[in-house]
Order: C-alpha cells, then structure tokens, then sequence
C-alpha cells in the first residue's frame, strides 16, 4: 500500500513531466478555441444560474424524492440519516418552548418522563442562516415603553445553535435546514443536565453510542428523541464501561401568538406561580411580577349573559385527559372518575363540564393519534417499579398559561397505596386486614391518587395547613367525616384516617375535593369579566381572600417550611400529640393482628417484614409530627392591611406537652414494636440497633442547633411566655435519665439512648453548626454560631447537672451493667468538661 506521504511525492514529479510534453503548437490552438467561443451571440433562452456551492439550493436538490416526510408544526424530511426541518417563513420569530425530559433511563439515573429542563427560544434569519435563540423570560417591559429598549439591550439572547439554509420551500414561504447537529452533537441543553452530569462525573459525550431515535412532527409541536451515551466516571448503572445511556425527549410547541392575560399570585391562596422582574412598572425600583399557572377558561361569547346571572356556562375549551391505551382495563374508570371529581370545583368558579376524561382512541379510531402531541393532555400509564405518581405540567412562561399535561401514573403506586391504606386504617377497617385488596378498594384508593395528581396539573401545589384545620375528635365522627372528608384538601397529604378508633362505625377514611380545593379554583380560574389588566383584577381577588380570612378551613400552608408546625406532610388534626395518641393505639392493634392480616398460605414472611417495616415508619411519622412543636414557629401569611402576626412560635404549653409525649412514648422504649414472635421470623439481628438509631435521631432532633436557636429568640422576645432552653434541656435529661433518682436497672436500649444524649450535649459543647448555603437560608433560616450564643453556657450547665446526678447514682444502682453503663457515662461527661 502506498501511504499518503508516498502519494504525493510519486504523483508531483508526474505532473511536471506532464507539463513540459504540452507543446507550443497546442497551446495556440487552445488561445484560438477560446476567442471563438466568446465571439458567439448571447443565446436567447435564459439559462438558470448555477447555485452556489454550498450556498442556498434549489429544493429538489436537496430534498429528492427519496426523502420521507412528517408534515406537522414544521415539515421534517428525513433522508439518508439526515434531518432536514422546512420552517414556514411566519414561525421565524415567534416564541416557541423547548421542554426537555429523560424518556427511558436505567437503575439510579432519575425516572422515564422526568423533566429537565424547560426554555423559550425563537427561530430566527440572519442573512444566510437561521439561528435558535434562548429567550429569557425573568426580564421583561412593554414594547411600548422606552425603557424596553434598555431590557434587550441588557438580555441579548444567546444563541443555541446556527444552521446555513438549505433551500427554500418550493413555493418559497419557508427555509430548508438541516437540523441532524442539533440532536447528535452535545447540545447541554438538550441533553442530560448539569447536575447529573457533575455527580455521575460524565467527561464527554460518546458519537459512536449515540443516535437519533427519532423526529415527529405535530399540528402545534416538534417531538425530538435521540439517545445519548455519556462516558462517567460515577455510573450508577453500567460501571463496567463507565457510562451512562439514556433517551432524551425535547418536546418543540409552539406558544399563543397572543399570550392569555395573567393572573396576579397572592401567596395566600397556594398556586404555582412564576415571576418576572418587569422594568416597565411606575415604581420607584425593579419588581417581581409574580402570576398563577392556570388553563385558559373562558366564557363563550354567546353565554356572558348567563355567566353574569350566576348560570353555569361551559368553557370555550374544555380540559381534556385522555387514559393511555396501556391502562388495565378495570383502573381506567377510577382514573376518569378521579379527573372529572374536579368538576365540583370548577362549578364554584362558574362553569360546568370544565374537565372530561376520555379514553385515548385506539389506533384503528384514530391512526394519527399520539399523546406526544401537544394538543393531548394524557395519564400516562408505566411499567414501572417506582412506587408513585405525579402531575406535572407545560405552561407559557410569558402568561402561566397551561398548555398541556401529562400524569405519570406508576403501576408500583398500587403498591405504596396498599401499605399507607393498611397501616392506617386496618385497625378499624376489615377491607383493609388482608395482603391483597378487592378491585373495588383499590380503585377507590386509584381514585384518591388521581384527584390528588390532578389537582397538580391544575395549578394547585400541596397545601400543608390543610389538615390541621379539622379538630382531631372531629376525625372520630361519621357524620363531620361523611360531610367533610378528613381534611379540607385533596391537595394536603393527609393520607387516609389514623384517627379514628375501634367502634367508629361510618367514619371517613380519606380526602375527597375539599372546600379549600373549590375555594382556591374559583379564586385562581373564576372570570372577572370588566377587568381588562391584571392589575384591574386585583381588588376582587384580595376581596374573595378577605371573606375567607381568619377561617383555618381557607388557610394555605406551603410545602418546604420545616419550621411551621402547624403545615406538616402526612399528619391530621389540630394537635399532633393527642392524634398521635390515637395513631398509636391503632398500630398496637394492628401489631396484634399483623401475622394473621399479612398470612399467604405456602408463602414466606416477605408480606410480614413489608408491613412490619410500615409500622415502624408510621410510627416515625407520629413522633416528626410531635417533635415539630419544639421550637416551632407557625407561620400564617397575611397582607398589610390584615391584623395580626405572619409569625407565631408554638404556645409553651403545647411545646412542653410535646417534650412529654416524646419521653412518655419513645424514650421510655416502646416495646409494644418489639414483638419477639414477629422479630423471630424477620431477622436474625437488628431490634436494638434499629431502636437505638430511632431514638438517638429525635434526640439529636430536639436538640438541633436551629431549633435551639429559635427556642432562645422565642424566649428573648417573648420572655416567661416561651418554652426556654433551660426547661427544654431539663425536661428531656428528666426523661432520659429517669432511672438515676431511685437507682432502677437501665435495660440496653435506655442505655444506648443515655449515650446517644451525651453525644449530642457533646457536639453541641464541641463543634460547629455547618453554614447554611444563601439559597437554602429561605428554607431552613440563618445559622447559629454556637460560640457566641447562649447554646454553650447551658450545655455547660447541663453537664454539670448530668455529672453530678450520675455520680449521686452509681452508689445506689445495684445491677452490674447498669453501674458499669452509669460509671463509664461519667468519664463521658468528665471528658467533654475537662478533655484530655
């Protein structure tokens, strides 16, 4: 084989010989050729100039006959691996959204239909070319003002990508180009987002691993699936190569050419809601505009009149859900009955029929049919082991117009439906005392998450307050709970009725749509017809806020604040510690019932372990709900106009009441949970290690550096009113060392639990509460330097009273261990006050 290197040498001594043979005689008559031919007439028939190359072409040049083509939003025209996109000339320019999502992942890489990242771009010319730019939406001003001038000139839109034009369409009303780089080439923004690629340390993308799956084209969207393999140095799914496969979605659509008119949020009534700092307002700085995401619902023409009169009028366009075709059969009426159980709230805004379910179509119906089309709000049904659910939604970022959803319904929630259903009703609930349910429960308990998930892709986030508006014997009643459900939103997670006791026959077990929930509707998707701004809607939303103000029944509580104690996730009624109770005494019967209610003839103990590991978990729960009084800080939004404080620290009564429940049902072991029949056929090691781990975790709990930080502000600014620190800390060493004044055995789990008490008062004398990061101050609030806080001093005390009281008491205990256990907690204590 000859190498290039060798090529270029042999062919360059060819041609110079080549060129000495051409004699002077050929060339003259070459000369004479050529005058010739320019001396001939111009030819009549114009001839079409020869495209440039590399330039624009002609269409059929570029698109032959070979190509196959999806007519939708865009042409796309796929021929020899390539992707051509024909964009009509009137899309250049218009704002289109760009939603990103892993469609199909592996093991530890997120879950199919996950979204990633959302941005609005714009097709645009220049010249030659046409470029995808990013539009930002967090700065805005009308075109109107002046001042909008300066916002572009200050948010000049990166551009994405940059395609040379093709061709233009045959008729010329659109541009051809190819669009095969977008989707092969590592385009971030389409792909696997930052904060995965830096925790499974991904180095670069692998071309010859990744592929175009494929490009739809829809009426109002552009579907792209391509599939990217990343080489990561952290895989949680394929270490063996080190990388990472997964297949992405970028969903196209195509927004209003004229955005619907906004809602203004009040955080007051929950919403999800987006903002954007508008330039353009007459006040004297810049300000965040923040407005609701809601479907466009509004009042036909033809009906205004009977709107007006109070008459229920159906929209102009309906919210539709369409039940994917791969839902079991005997799930898609609960599914449906879920989705139109919405119906009453939007009858409270003023329509009827605002929300229908349908099933989707079946090929032979309507062969076009896909729920990636934008057009088609869909409950997606998937073969999934993840045992959940969820509701997201696509909305405009310029107007918070919903334009579509789709549910992602797991088929393993049957399974986390199964075992909440159990755990908190089986005790009064003979439906629920089996491993297995009847279709009939099921698709109620089916019907429940439906609602639930819904109501999400409504607008409406979780609202926390809910559930703790209903007095808790209020939960006992068949006739509150018949009227009312068990909390006054589906859109709380408040689960099914652990309250209810033995003998409450007709009692409610769950949430239906609530009063808040038709409150909340109405609020953010009632018609104020005369309004023709936003801002002109304003006075009628703060006055339908004000009617309900007061009323805990109309109260929103927001997902993320850990500090409220009255805004918790998976508790009922109005005080933690006596609901708690109730729970209790139901896990107990449910513990004496639980090897009969979880028995499979011939099966393991598989169902026994998953049921026991649920009653602990429940129980867990009861003691986070208790535990969230100490230092707790209720937190009730209001306007400037209303009275009263936006912040309230828990009453000191129900603050010390909490300590009490906690020394009475988790400190003082609670061997109820440790039955050794159950314990005996589950493991063969674990009991006091799981026990330790649970109570060391509420010890460290009730002593954490930001609670104590508020339990000593609650005191500075409300004096003896305030639960103190002193009493905090003298009430759970009261109870953890209970044994010490009489000189009682202390069984291992009490010791384990006095140890893991001097541990904590030994990180609180010794260490440092690591620093809050700025983003998450909102959430868990300012740090604590212990150095320089009264934190030290009392721990001090608190060792110093320790120390004395066990020393007084290692003479009077007469058990072995339990004075060896006391003798080397005193070298604990002498250490951390006086280290070695």
């Amino acid at each position: 084989m000859i190498s290039k290197l060798t090529k270029r040498s042999f062919f360059l001594p060819c041609l110079l010989a080549m060129a000495l043979l051409i004699s002077p005689d050929a060339e003259a008559q070459r000369r004479k050729k050529k005058k010739e031919e320019e001396a001939k007439p111009a030819q009549t028939t114009p001839q079409k100039p020869a495209a440039k190359k590399g330039g624009i072409q002609p269409f059929d040049k570029v698109i032959t006959s070979d190509a196959e083509t999806d007519e939708g939003l865009f042409n796309v025209h796929v021929l020899d691996d390539k992707y051509f996109f024909e964009i009509p000339n009137d899309l250049l320019g218009r704002d289109m959204l760009m939603v990103t999502r892993i469609a199909k992942t592996a093991s530890g890489i997120g879950f199919g239909g996950g979204k990633t990242n959302t941005q609005m771009l714009r097709w645009e010319r220049s010249k030659d070319n046409i470029l995808l730019k990013i539009i930002s939406t967090t700065v805005t001003a009308a075109d109107s003002l002046p001042i909008s001038e300066a916002v572009n000139n200050s948010n000049f839109a990166p551009i994405l990508a940059a395609f040379p034009i093709k061709a233009l369409s045959k008729d010329s009303s659109g541009v051809v180009i190819e669009a095969t780089p977008l989707l092969t080439k590592d385009v971030k923004p389409l792909g696997l987002p930052d904060n995965r690629r830096s925790g499974y340390r991904v180095t670069r993308m692998d071309s010859e691993r990744s592929y175009i799956e494929r490009v739809s084209s829809y009426p109002e969207n552009i579907e792209l699936r391509h599939v990217k393999t990343y080489l990561a140095g952290n895989s949680p799914s394929s270490r063996a190569d080190g990388s990472i496969t997964v297949e992405m979605s970028n969903s196209m659509i195509l927004l209003p050419e004229v955005p619907m008119m906004r809602r203004l949020h009040d955080r007051r009534v929950g919403w999800f809601a987006r903002g954007t700092t508008d330039y353009g307002l007459d006040v004297q700085q810049s300000k965040t505009v923040t407005y609701l995401d809601r479907w466009r619902l509004e009042v036909k023409d033809e009906d205004i009149e009977k709107f007006k009169r109070g008459e229920l009028v159906v929209p102009k366009k309906q919210i539709v859900y369409y039940i994917d075709r791969a839902t079991p059969k005997k799930w898609v009426q609960a599914i449906k009955d879920g989705i139109e159980d919405w119906q009453v709230a939007f009858e409270a805004a003023g329509f009827k029929e605002a929300i229908i379910a349908k099933e989707a179509p079946s090929p032979e119906e309507d062969p076009d049919w896909s729920p990636e089309d934008v057009r088609y709000s869909t409950v997606r049904y998937l073969a999934s082991p993840i045992p959940n659910a969820n509701g997201p939604h696509v909305s405009d970022p310029r107007s918070g117009e919903i334009l579509e959803s789709d549910i992602n319904w797991y088929h393993n929630v049957m399974t986390l439906l199964r075992r909440w259903f159990f755990v908190q009703t089986a005790a009064i609930n003979p439906q629920a005392q089996s491993p297995e349910f009847d279709d009939a429960v099921m698709s109620r308990l089916i019907r429940f998450v439906s609602s639930h998930e819904v109501g999400h892709t409504l607008g409406l986030p979780h609202n926390f307050a809910s559930s703790v508006a209903y007095p808790v014997d209020s939960l006992r009643s068949a006739e509150f709970t018949q009227k009312m459900g068990t909390a006054p939103s589906i859109m709380d997670y408040a689960r099914f009725n652990y309250i209810a006791q033995p003998g409450d026959e007709g009692v409610a077990l769950m949430p239906n749509i609530g009063i808040y929930d038709k409150y909340a509707v109405a609020w953010g998707y009632r018609p104020i017809l005369d309004a023709k701004t936003p801002e002109d809607e304003l006075p009628t939303l703060r006055s339908w806020i004000d009617e309900k103000k007061g009323d805990p029944l109309y109260r929103y509580g927001r997902q993320g604040n850990s500090n409220d104690y009255t805004a918790q996730s998976e508790d009922l009624g109005d005080d933690a510690m006596k609901a708690s109770t109730y729970g209790i005494s139901n896990l107990k019967v449910i513990m004496n019932n639980l090897r009969d209610w979880t028995y499979v003839e011939g099966s393991d103990y598989t169902e026994l372990g998953e049921m026991y590991g649920e009653v602990q978990s429940q129980f867990n729960r009861y003691m986070g709900h208790v535990s969230r009084y100490v230092g707790g800080v209720k937190e009730d939004y209001k306007s400037t106009d209303q009275e009263g404080a936006v912040y309230t620290h828990a009453p000191k009564a129900k603050q010390k009441e909490a300590v009490a429940f906690l020394n009475k049902q988790l400190f003082t072991t609670p061997e109820w949970m440790l039955d050794k029949e159950i314990l005996d056929r589950l493991q063969d090691y674990g009991a006091v290690e799981d026990m330790r781990s649970l109570q060391s975790r509420y010890i460290s709990s009730l002593l954490e550096w930001r609670k104590l930080g508020r339990v000593i502000e609650n005191e500075a600014l409300n004096g003896s009113d305030a639960y103190g620190i002193l009493e905090l800390f003298g009430d759970v060493r009261k109870g953890v060392w209970s044994e010490l004044s009489a000189g009682k055995t202390i069984d291992t789990y009490r010791r384990n639990l006095q140890r893991a008490h001097i541990e904590k008062l030994e990180e609180l004398m010794t260490e440092e509460m690591p620093p809050v990061p700025s983003q998450f101050r909102a959430y868990f609030g300012p740090g604590i330097d212990a150095s320089q806080s009264d934190i030290r001093p009392v721990v001090r005390a608190e060792l110093k009273t320790l120390q004395s009281t066990i020393k007084a008491a290692i003479p009077r205990t007469r058990d072995g261990m339990s004075k060896i256990h006391l003798q080397d907690a005193l070298e604990r204590v002498n250490n951390i006050l006086d280290p070695k």
